[in-house]
């Protein structure tokens, strides 16, 4: 087994990636891609997450999160498995998947799902500078990967709030 990477100080704020099994590119669908969204939401409401940068990419999610009241790796454990069990169940149930029998294929086997890949490389965001890194490596990605031509453009990120366009699927926290 390899190195796994574990939130050591559960108060403070980290970068983290969420991963699909075998990087498959699941998020093409903004169904799919609205699961996070609201589960994310339900956090923020019901867990004390905070969200202070994120991007949805067709098979991983970046994030700079942390929890003003909830132990942060709970949070992610069970953000995880709920998203895994919802979008599992989206897939499932959309007509129009052309993908249908080779995602569920891939990402369950009998009554076990296998959405997402292990741990989640935390990193602790130490200083405003670091913060400011990783939040452009985030808003980043969608123009590294050819999806638009400014981070500004792609709606499913928190660049085109923090650019003061659109009022944003998630409410955004400061980082000091």
């Amino acid at each position: 087994m390899g190195y796994v990477f574990q939130i050591r100080d559960q108060s403070a704020a980290h970068f983290v990636t969420f991963t699909v099994h075998q990087w498959i590119d699941v998020f093409t669908r903004n169904e799919y891609k609205d699961i996070i969204i609201n589960s994310l939401q339900f956090c923020q409401k019901n867990k004390g997450l905070e969200v202070y940068s994120w991007v949805i990419m067709s098979n991983h999610i970046h994030l700079i999160i942390r929890s003003s009241q909830d132990n942060l790796s709970d949070i992610i454990r069970d953000f995880k498995k709920f998203t895994a069990a919802k979008v599992i169940q989206a897939i499932e149930n959309n007509p129009r998947e052309s993908r249908k029998r080779w995602l569920l294929w891939l990402l369950k086997k009998e009554d076990s799902i296998n959405f997402w890949q292990d741990g989640y490389h935390g990193e602790e965001v130490y200083s405003r500078s670091f913060y400011q890194t990783k939040e452009n490596y985030i808003h980043q990605n969608p123009v590294r990967a050819g999806i638009v031509m400014k981070e500004e453009e792609y709606l499913y990120s928190s660049a085109p709030v923090r650019y003061g366009l659109i009022k944003g699927q998630l409410d955004l926290n400061d980082f000091d």
